[in-house]
């Protein structure tokens, strides 16, 4: 059985948790754009960061902030 990496885990988690709030909270669009859109996001900006630079520690930092600033916005979208 491959290894499990909680840093991954703990994304992957924090990405359906951020996809659940925003159907519970906005709706079923906004669970769906968070849950395909980000993922449209997410990979192609980890595979051009991996590809530029080979840099695990960049990829990580963009993966996050990407996730990061999904959940403001869901959350300001959610408190109008």
């Amino acid at each position: 059985m491959p290894k499990i990496y909680p840093e991954a885990l703990l994304f992957c988690i924090l990405w359906a948790a951020l996809a659940f709030f925003g159907w519970s909270a906005i709706g079923w669009k906004a669970g769906f754009a968070l849950t395909l859109g980000l993922f449209v996001l997410i990979m192609p900006a980890s595979a051009f960061t991996l590809s530029r630079t080979g840099n695990f520690a960049i990829e990580r930092g963009v993966r996050w902030s990407i996730l990061i600033v999904a959940a403001l916005v869901a959350l300001a979208i959610a408190n109008l």
